[in-house]
């Protein structure tokens, strides 16, 4: 019997044009198939009125419920904050954008349902039924960072960046207590600290639609990615605390 309880952590910095869509998607999606579900949508000292939309759509829908950084920290610590505050059975994180739609989770729910800790959302494996749809560019500087951390021994995952990640609550908590790093090369750190405790992490192919909009420099944001990627590697040779 799959347990009901479900949190789905949002992270968002300036999303006051995206948010409002992808909430509503979520809590329609979460209704229509009967699951609790509590939605934190960090913010990470937005500078639009991206805590004003939350707070717009958490007065109609209780299940929302907005968690408010001083300053922004990164996504990747917004996302820990979101993690270690859910309560759920189930933990996903989920980016603000909606580029991933919702009804992907009933695909990473399976690999939970059939002994997996974590399921991870995929948009490099191909399959019948799942479509991609990216700029030419993303791809080609995607390739690139996942050849790199390739090489750097983070080996077995085909997309380490794919913002929709599911988590046993246990799982969750072990992993995010121990993480430290704060913007986007987190992804790394949290499988790769999945791998040394012993968690089995599965890949799941999902659907994908590029979203205009993103707050990611793909040049400069790239290389600190790489930077941080170093940095994690090197803190990890003796083992996660």
């Amino acid at each position: 019997m799959r347990p009901r309880a479900l949190s789905i952590v949002v992270p968002a910095y300036n999303e006051q044009a995206r948010v409002a869509a992808t909430l509503d998607e979520m809590i329609t999606y979460c209704r229509q198939v009967g699951r609790e579900v509590e939605i934190l949508v960090v913010d990470d000292g937005s500078e639009d009125r991206t805590p004003n939309v939350v707070n717009e759509v958490a007065s109609q829908f209780p299940e929302v419920r907005l968690i408010r950084l001083d300053r922004n920290r990164g996504k990747g610590f917004a996302v820990r904050v979101g993690m270690l505050e859910a309560t759920g059975t189930r933990v996903i994180f989920a980016d603000a954008d909606g580029a991933t739609p919702i009804a992907e989770l009933q695909s990473l729910e399976s690999a939970l349902d059939d002994g997996a800790d974590i399921a991870i959302g995929s948009r490099a494996i191909r399959v019948e039924g799942v479509k991609l749809r990216a700029r030419w560019y993303r791809r080609v500087i995607g390739r690139i960072f996942h050849g790199f951390v390739s090489l750097i021994g983070v080996r077995g995952f085909a997309d380490t960046q794919c913002g929709f990640k599911l988590f046993t609550a246990h799982s969750a908590r072990a992993i995010f207590s121990r993480a430290c790093v704060d913007r986007f090369a987190f992804d790394i750190e949290v499988l790769l600290i999945a791998v040394r405790l012993g968690y089995r992490v599965v890949e799941v192919p999902v659907n994908w639609n590029h979203k205009p909009g993103s707050r990611i420099n793909l040049l400069t944001d790239s290389a600190r990615m790489l930077f941080d990627v170093l940095r994690i590697r090197l803190s990890l040779l003796g083992g996660v605390r």
